[in-house]
């Protein structure tokens, strides 16, 4: 019967040890970081000189007015269209916002892929708010060779949403889904182009719950 305990109590110390040495790479609200090894760490500043934003019509829009509804694209910023089309020029323009910040000397093509995007609907904009859900890949290659320097990595990146009468409020004042959600991935790719390679490969996580960063919109 010792023996049994004995192993059982090692099984468990290995148990513990193994999820205490999981740890996720975050960076939250003024962006800031947990520096740790990736294999691209070292890289000098880059220079955007092209850049290509990609949203797949494998994702699944969602057009529902729920509270939280079942959807890669959730987005209700524009009038009813191409939401495709829509959240491609909100990266556009967020990218545009970003490249003047980015001045280094490596120059790279970035590459931004769409994974989610989830804003609010219509019904929780304004009674419970919520949070503006954004992920994509970022990869960044030579311009020449087209050989990846840094990524892909997963950007996950949360935006506190405004709801009821603050949302009410805050559109009045002009700071609409789509002005807030592009201020901010604007800083969070400042963020990223500007510090590539400073945390680990794999996911990096943003929560904001302002429009915050290096950029000052």
């Amino acid at each position: 019967m010792k023996l049994i305990r004995l192993i059982a109590d090692l099984g468990l110390a290995a148990s513990l040890s193994a999820c205490m040495s999981v740890e996720t790479a975050t960076r939250n609200a003024p962006m800031e970081t947990q520096p740790m090894a990736d294999a691209s760490v070292g890289i000098p500043a880059v220079q955007v000189v092209d850049y290509k934003i990609t949203v797949s019509h494998d994702l699944h829009v969602s057009e529902a007015n729920l509270i939280y509804p079942i959807g890669d694209i959730v987005w209700r910023g524009d009038a009813p269209g191409d939401r495709y089309a829509q959240i491609g020029a909100i990266f556009d323009e967020a990218m545009q916002m970003a490249k003047p910040n980015v001045n280094g000397a490596l120059p790279v093509i970035a590459e931004i892929e769409l994974v989610r995007f989830h804003a609010l609907t219509e019904r929780a904009r304004y009674t419970v708010g919520g949070v503006h859900n954004i992920r994509f890949m970022l990869t960044l290659r030579d311009p020449v060779s087209g050989a990846v320097i840094h990524g892909p990595r997963e950007i996950q990146t949360d935006l506190k949403a405004y709801g009821g009468s603050t949302a009410i409020e805050a559109d009045r004042r002009g700071l609409t889904q789509k002005v807030r959600i592009t201020r901010h991935l604007a800083n969070v790719l400042a963020t990223e182009l500007m510090q590539p390679g400073t945390v680990q490969g794999g996911m990096t996580q943003y929560v904001a719950g302002l429009e915050s960063g290096p950029l000052k919109l």
